[in-house]
Formats: C-alpha cells, sequence, structure tokens
C-alpha cells in the first residue's frame, strides 16, 4: 500500500493540526485483509468537516466492518495546497498518509453549494480526472451525498454515483457492490449499473439529458429500463440505527467541538423556503433512554466538556424538558453542559427557557425569518409577532443580555414595506428587554435562494444589485433603531442560486473557475467573484437566467430525484402559499398528504407524548450517589514527553488535549470558581510550534490522594500518539507553578548540511557578547529583540548545537547562529532535552 510522508509540509503551512491525523478515536487500519478503502472526504478545512454530524456516523459504521477501511481527508488550504502543488505531492488520508486517488470509492458530502470548486480541486490535487469519461478502471469510484445531492447535476459530469437520502445502510451497501465487482472482476460499467438497481443510488451516465432552444431542459432520459427515477433513501427507526459513541477528538478547536447528539431526524413544521424540512421527513425520534446511554458513553470516551443536542428543531422534541433536565442534573458536578442550538419560538415554553438559562450564552437565537405577519403566512412560519415578543422578554427577564435574530430578504411578493415591518419588528424585540439590564440586538439578513424540492422551488431570486438595494434600506433602518446589521455578501448568494437549481450544463464553469484559482467559495477572503465571471463569459452562459421564475409546467432538472415528496404536493403549498393558507405540523395529527410515509414501516416516529411530564427512567450504568468524602487536597507533578506528530500541536490544543485525557481518566481534579469553572492543572510556558520535548512540566491539583503510579497509567491511556507522561511525582501542595519553578531549559538543534564556515566563531562571539540584536516581525510590527541576557549555556557537539536558556525559543538563537530564517531552524527537528528546577 503506498504511503505519502508529507511532515516536511506541517512546518510551513498554518495550522498544521489540520493535517496531522492520529486524532484520539480515529481508527487507522493496515493490515492485509482489507478488501475495500474508502476515503470519507469533505470539500472544506477540517475545524468545519469535523463538525458535520453525518461524517462520524458512516466512519463508525464503515470500520465497524472487518473488511473495511474508512479513512478522512478534508480539503487542504491555501498554503498546503500551493505546498503539495509545489512539490508534486497528491492529497492524502490522515489516518495512513495513502493518496486520496488510492482508495476504491472516494465519498464527499456537499452541504454547500458553494464547496463545488473544493470538490473538483481535491480530485485534481489526487491526480483524478475531473472528468467521469476521463477515468479509467482503476480510478476511485466517486460518490456523493447530502443536501445538494438533492439536485446533483451540477456535478453530474464529474460524479460516478450521488446516493441520495439517508446513508445508514446505502453505505453498507455500496462497500458490499465495490467489494463483490472486484472479486467477480466487474467492469466500472457493469459496477453502476448493479448500483443504479439499488434503491437511493443515481447513477448520472444511464439517464440523457436534452435542452429546448430557450434552455429549458426538454427531456431526461433514462438509458436502461425501468431506471426512471432514484427514490430517496429512509432510516425507518432512529431508536435502532447505528451512531458512534466513540467520537474522533481534534486536537484543534473546531467549530462544534462537543458531543453531537442527534435526538430526532426530520420536521413537519411545513415552511415552505426549507429544504430539510422535506428532504428528511419523516421526524423519528430516540427515546431518551437511548439517549443518554449515548451520551454517557460520549462523554466517556472524549472528554468533551459539553453536550449539543441536535435536530432541525430540538425544541419539538417530544420530551425535550425532561430530557434537558435530567442531563443538566446528572452532569451538573462534572461541569458538562448542554446546548440545544436549534429553537422555535413556537416550542419555547417557560419551563425550557428556564432550563436552557442554566447553560446561559452569550446569546439567545431565534429565527422569525420575515418581518410582517403577510410573509410569515405565506412562508408557513407559524408564528406571530407577539409570540416572538413573549418569548424575547421572557429571555431578557431570564438573564440573556443578546437576542440574535436570523431573517430572510427576497422572499416571493416581498415588497419594502415587508422590509420596513422587519426593522420595526426588531426594534420591538430591543424594547422588550427595557428594564431588564440589557437588552442588545443583532439582526443577521440573508437572501432567500430558492432550493430544490421545496414549494418554492419555482420562484425567482433577486439579482445583486436589488439584493445590495434591500441591503441598504435594511441598514439604514437598522442602524436608526441602534441594532448591528449582519447580511451574506450579494454576490456570493447570486452564485448560490446559480448552483442550487442548476443543471449540467454548469460543469463546463465549475472547471474553469477552478482554472482560474476559485477555492473556498463560501468563505469571504477567498471569494472572488471576478473569477466566477469571467468563468461564465468563457462559457458563453448566463448565469442570471439560473435566478428566473420556473414555469409550473417545466421539466426541473431534478426532476428524476424523488425526495418522497412528490412535484404535486409542492404545488398545492405553492399556491396555498399565495392564498395565504396555513399547513399545520402534522405531529399533531392532521395529515396533509405529502406521501412520505406508508403507515406501515416508513412512519412518524415520536416518543409517547404521555411520558414528557414524566421523569426519565434510570439506566443500568446509573449508579447511586456515594457520600461525599473529605477533601485530601493533592499536587502531582507529572513530566511528559512530546515528540513526532505531536510537536506540531500548538500550545492552546496541547492544554485542551490534556485536560480532556485528564477528564477521561477520571482523575478527583480540582476546579476555580466562578461562572466557569476551570480544571486546576498548570504548565510550562509554550513551546515553540515543531519542537519536540522530554521534560514539559504539568501539575494537577487533586481533591484527593491517588497514587502517582494509577494517574501516570491512567492517563497515558488517554493521550494521542507522541504523547507520554514520563515520571511524577507528589509534592508540597505550596510548591511553585512549572513555569515559576524551572531555572533554565536545555535544546538539541541538528545542523544543516550547509552550516557557516565560522560556526565555531559565531558561538565564541555569541557568547562574549553584552548584547545581540536580532529583528523580528510581530503582528506586522518589527522589532528589536536582545538574545544574549536568556542565554546560560551555548556549544556544538558533534553534529548539534546546545543550548541552555532562562527562557524564550532556541530557534532565534540558532537561527542567528546559522544565517537562515528561523522556519528554515523549525525544520531541522529540535528538541528540549531537559530542564533545570529552581533552589
Amino acid at each position: 500500500m503506498l504511503k505519502t510522508d508529507q511532515t516536511e509540509a506541517l512546518t510551513q503551512v498554518s495550522r498544521p493540526s489540520r493535517y496531522l491525523g492520529g486524532e484520539l478515536g480515529s481508527i487507522c487500519k493496515l493490515d492485509a485483509g482489507i478488501e475495500v478503502r474508502m476515503a470519507l472526504a469533505f470539500p472544506d478545512v477540517y475545524e468545519v468537516g469535523m463538525s458535520h454530524i453525518g461524517f462520524p456516523i458512516l466512519y463508525n459504521i464503515l470500520n465497524n466492518l472487518d473488511w473495511v477501511a474508512a479513512e478522512r481527508i478534508y480539503s487542504p488550504w491555501g498554503d498546503m495546497e500551493q505546498w503539495l502543488r509545489d512539490n508534486q505531492q497528491p492529497l492524502c488520508s490522515l489516518e495512513s498518509s495513502l493518496p486520496l486517488g488510492a482508495f476504491d470509492i472516494v465519498g464527499l458530502t456537499l452541504q454547500y453549494e458553494l464547496s463545488y470548486t473544493n470538490l473538483l480541486t481535491m480530485l485534481d490535487l489526487a491526480g483524478v480526472p475531473l472528468r467521469r469519461e476521463q477515468r479509467d478502471a482503476d480510478a476511485p469510484l466517486i460518490v456523493v451525498g447530502g443536501p445538494c445531492a438533492f439536485n446533483p447535476e451540477p456535478l453530474a459530469d464529474f460524479i460516478d454515483v450521488a446516493l441520495i437520502g439517508d446513508g445508514e445502510e446505502a453505505v453498507v451497501e455500496l462497500v458490499e457492490m465495490v467489494r463483490r465487482g472486484k472479486r467477480e472482476n466487474w467492469s466500472r460499467k457493469q459496477l453502476l449499473q448493479k448500483l443504479a438497481g439499488c434503491e437511493g443510488f443515481y447513477v448520472p451516465e444511464l439517464f440523457e439529458v436534452s435542452y429546448r432552444p430557450n434552455g429549458c431542459v426538454e427531456q431526461i432520459t433514462p438509458l436502461v429500463p425501468g431506471y426512471d427515477q432514484v427514490r430517496r433513501r429512509f432510516i425507518n427507526d432512529l431508536e435502532t440505527a447505528p451512531f458512534p459513541t466513540q467520537p474522533i477528538v481534534p486536537f484543534m478547536q473546531t467549530v462544534h467541538n462537543r458531543v453531537a447528539m442527534e435526538i430526532a431526524r426530520g420536521c413537519t413544521r411545513g415552511c415552505r423556503f426549507c429544504q430539510a424540512g422535506y428532504i428528511y421527513r419523516p421526524v423519528r425520534e430516540r427515546s431518551p433512554e437511548k439517549l443518554r446511554q449515548l451520551i454517557a458513553t460520549s462523554l466517556q470516551s472524549s472528554g468533551y466538556e459539553e453536550v449539543s443536542l441536535l435536530s432541525l428543531s430540538s425544541g419539538d422534541y417530544t420530551c425535550i424538558e425532561p430530557l434537558l433536565k435530567t442531563l443538566m442534573d446528572e452532569y451538573a458536578d462534572d461541569r458538562v453542559s448542554v446546548a440545544l442550538p436549534s429553537l422555535r419560538v413556537g416550542s419555547l415554553t417557560a419551563e425550557l427557557m428556564e432550563e436552557v438559562k442554566k447553560v446561559r450564552k452569550s446569546g439567545f437565537t431565534l429565527a422569525p425569518e420575515a418581518g410582517s405577519e403577510r410573509l410569515r403566512e405565506l412562508i408557513n412560519k407559524g408564528i406571530s409577532a407577539d409570540d416572538l415578543l413573549e418569548s424575547t422578554k421572557n429571555a431578557y427577564q431570564l438573564g440573556w443580555r443578546l437576542i440574535k435574530l436570523y431573517f430572510m430578504m427576497g422572499l416571493p411578493t416581498e415588497t419594502d414595506a415587508d422590509l420596513q415591518a422587519l426593522i420595526e419588528l426588531a426594534g420591538q424585540v430591543k424594547k422588550s428587554g427595557k428594564g431588564t439590564g440589557g437588552n442588545d440586538v443583532n439582526v443577521a439578513v440573508s437572501t432567500f435562494v430558492p432550493k430544490p424540492h421545496t414549494p418554492f422551488q419555482w420562484e425567482g431570486q433577486i439579482g445583486i444589485e436589488e439584493t445590495l438595494r434591500k441591503q441598504r434600506l435594511l441598514r439604514d433602518g437598522l442602524r436608526q433603531k441602534k441594532l448591528r446589521f449582519k447580511y451574506h455578501g450579494a454576490e456570493a448568494s447570486f452564485l448560490e442560486g446559480v448552483f442550487a437549481r442548476g443543471d449540467r450544463r454548469l460543469s463546463a464553469v465549475l472547471e474553469r473557475a477552478v482554472e482560474l484559482g476559485c477555492r473556498f467559495d463560501g468563505w469571504w477572503e477567498c471569494f472572488d467573484f471576478d473569477k466566477w465571471q469571467q468563468a461564465f463569459v468563457d462559457c458563453d452562459i448566463d448565469p442570471a437566467w439560473y435566478l428566473r421564475q420556473r414555469d409550473e409546467e417545466e421539466v426541473l432538472p431534478w426532476e428524476h430525484i424523488d425526495s418522497g415528496v412528490p412535484k404535486k404536493f409542492f404545488l398545492r403549498e405553492r399556491h396555498k402559499a399565495f392564498a395565504g393558507a396555513e399547513t399545520l405540523d402534522c405531529r399533531y395529527g392532521v395529515c396533509h398528504g405529502c406521501d412520505v410515509c406508508d403507515f406501515d414501516e416508513l412512519r412518524m416516529r415520536l416518543i409517547d407524548g404521555a411520558k414528557k411530564d414524566e421523569p426519565i427512567p434510570k439506566t443500568e450504568a446509573d449508579k447511586e450517589p456515594s457520600a461525599a468524602a473529605p477533601e485530601q487536597p493533592t499536587r502531582v507533578r507529572l513530566k511528559l514527553s512530546k515528540s513526532g506528530r505531536a510537536r506540531m500541536v500548538a500550545h492552546l490544543e496541547y492544554l485542551k488535549m490534556f485536560q480532556r485525557a485528564v477528564r477521561r481518566a477520571k482523575l478527583p481534579v480540582r476546579f476555580s470558581q466562578g461562572f466557569h469553572p476551570l480544571p486546576k492543572i498548570s504548565y510550562l510556558e509554550a513551546l515553540p510550534m515543531g519542537v519536540s520535548s522530554e521534560a514539559e512540566l504539568i501539575d494537577l491539583e487533586l481533591s484527593s490522594c491517588v497514587p502517582v503510579g494509577q494517574i501516570i497509567e491512567d492517563i497515558n491511556v488517554q493521550l494521542p500518539e507522541g504523547f507520554k507522561i514520563i515520571e511524577g511525582e507528589v509534592v508540597p501542595w505550596k510548591t511553585s507553578s512549572p513555569s515559576a519553578a524551572v531555572a533554565s531549559s536545555c535544546y538539541r538543534v541538528p545542523l544543516p548540511e550547509f552550516v557557516p564556515e565560522d560556526l565555531n566563531d559565531r558561538i565564541t562571539h555569541f557568547l562574549h557578547a553584552d548584547q545581540i540584536l536580532v529583528s523580528r516581525i510581530k503582528k506586522g510590527v518589527e522589532k528589536q529583540i536582545d538574545l544574549r541576557p536568556d542565554l546560560l549555556e551555548l556549544s556544538r557537539i558533534g553534529a548539534e548545537l546546545q543550548i541552555q536558556l532562562v527562557k524564550g525559543s532556541p530557534l532565534q538563537v540558532a537561527a542567528h547562529l546559522l544565517e537562515v530564517d528561523v522556519e528554515t531552524v523549525r525544520r531541522l527537528g529540535v528538541r528540549k532535552t531537559g530542564i533545570t528546577l529552581k533552589g
């Protein structure tokens, strides 16, 4: 198996922990019994991809199969991409450093249309031809999934398969089919035809698309009899669906760095703009008992300090109040907080807000979506201004100081009067907090983008100029009311709209945009609309044409993708929208005929409503709390080594990693007081990035005495590769902290191939000098620093420099002596070999 060593790159790129791998919970299978290797590829950076809940589910399912190895790959940031190209290196997996092109399957998730250029860039970096017809039999199978796969047409020329719907069972069928194809020596065409026979697998090459002279789709013709539509895959019962309880714990701070627990899937509120509300139907809830088991195991195996209860609308979960109360009570002593990221005005009861208050965050977030009652009725939001203001008033009275409001603009039939109503409503929210000690309001407004498989899939989207005009109107009005205003870039929303409802002809634009350098289009600092405009011109395509209103009789590019909800239902909902008619949530008993359920296996699965006022029963793992023993404050000093890939873990990442290891080891660590208690663990000053160490000190303050040998053993089991406790001892309670206790540190710097001829003279001069001034740029400002006062000893021992410092970094000293820059020294493999304690 071909592996690639790219460790040299880690000292030359920003945030190297994005590319380290080796995190606790990651799985690397190198044995010869592996028959299928699948890369789970996310077309965005590590910290974004690691926060996506679907990836760990599939990672866990696949790696539980003895004959499958699933590994992760994320989009490299620009500096890493440049390094790969400059050094002619392929994009590789985190687990085994296997090149992406060497996998049997590359599975990419499509969460956002503006990640499409990253997808193509990843294939290009792997040496995989972008277009399907250019790939040979040895190329990996390119499979996509996720919400954007419900209209995969802009990517149809690049992908082999799109998996439509829930992936838990379908991904197993996929790898089984690939294994069978390898064993029976199927051609690529045979494999694709076999997959087309499985529900949920869309094979673009088995459909032919023709267009009318006006540019609209004329016909989507299946090339295999009976393969007319691809029906979405469903997981019938979430209670029995697999869910990972050993999360991969990243070194770096990710977007959502916590236990993410899916409490329910699906939503039947029926907001007419919301694609997720239709493509994830029906609602399927996990039982509180099951959730408690999953959460307990996940917390123990990860050491996380927070649990997030996830669903499209967590407040609608049948037993949300008893579940939240039980979890908060259960983990209060462990300093674990519980978060509800998705709350809806209609689901906010006084009791629920009281529970949420216990884990008070900086802001309370609500999404009215539209400012006027008329527009909220049109989109079927189902909340009134009075409902919203009652909720915000309660939130302010319960102690929140900031309310965050999310709206859309550009909704169908919207006028400036609706935008004025938005401004007025936001102002009323601010007034609802008057006299409560704080009433800040942030207003975030995105541009409405019509999405496939919704009642608004036929609507037009406003263009860039109209978007900018509406943003100016809102900015001026909100500023007068002293409200903060945030908005999405008009050009980015425009591009999102083009690809959301795009067709196969856009593949040429995507390919050209990648050639022109488009990457990370969802990141404002990377988005270059001029390049996109050039790509559209070069391909002779008018992007604004894709934002037009569609005719109800028109063949839509995604017509052959069956989300489970038929077109006739969407049309009926569209007509009801313009009539101002409401569609009630079917979870309360009224079926509206969306045709998702078969009312047998596939149906709404809700927790018995009668149980929502009952306490959640204890699980078998629950133990009666023992009487609290009197504290025996103990201070333990540990010495830790840091080598290999661990040397590239930044200092703050190292601190968080160790805190979580101690939490997993269940050591009785004492905590600070206050609203945000922190474990009483103290460390040495930061080690320079890229420097390994044999002598890092850590002090633990424990509430009771634990044998040092047990502490070392328990923590070492929990540490990722590259970190190891070498020794430990109990020290007096009043002992100085590690940073205050160290008199000096000793470092060894391997000499490069070419060194200054006068190196020995330079060492002598350094030792006898009163002052050694060098320039250092910090935050863009050049400063002069004196290296001499902190140096105790300096010598050349064989092929290494030995440097002993009171404090500071050995990299600057070595760089000065060797006449190279600091980054060159960082790549030499500097190591800290020892410390001398004071007194």
